[in-house]
């Protein structure tokens, strides 16, 4: 579980510091491409996406045994992308030098199965046997 932990909060901080930035160097990103300014909706809505997964990361990171079940499209999340990456380089839409991006995902994307594999399972009755016994408390209040 403490690996679970440290590589969740580990991504999601990393994640941050990485993605923050871009929302202050659009220019930066329409040097070798199309200028970001041309499609707005897609440069900021693929780092409000990409946002909303790096805190996920980070509130996974907080309780994995619980989470568990989130952590696999946290998977899909970061080989997802790497698998993008190489089927965009594949058919020569992106140069060779951009394929190193994938290099943290591919890491993190690891780490992630890594924990998933490490992290225990949750058992069902252990939490079925907490509400029930939240359940009576209820009834008895009543």
């Amino acid at each position: 579980m403490r690996f679970a932990k440290i590589v969740f909060i580990g991504a999601g901080i990393w994640g941050i510091s990485v993605l923050v930035p871009l929302y202050w160097l659009v220019d930066l990103t329409g040097r070798h491409y199309a200028v970001p300014t041309d499609y707005p909706q897609f440069f900021y809505g693929f780092l409000s996406v990409a946002m909303a997964w790096q805190f996920a990361f980070l509130v996974i990171g907080t309780n994995p045994v619980r989470l568990r079940p989130l952590m696999i499209p946290a998977v899909i999340e970061k080989l997802g992308y790497v698998a993008t990456v190489i089927v965009l380089r594949g058919h020569a839409r992106i140069s060779s030098s951009d394929t190193v991006v994938i290099v943290p995902d591919l890491f993190f994307g690891i780490l992630f199965i890594l924990a998933l594999a490490k992290t225990r399972v949750l058992e069902p009755h252990s939490s079925l046997r907490k509400l029930s016994r939240s359940n009576s408390l209820l009834r008895a209040g009543r």
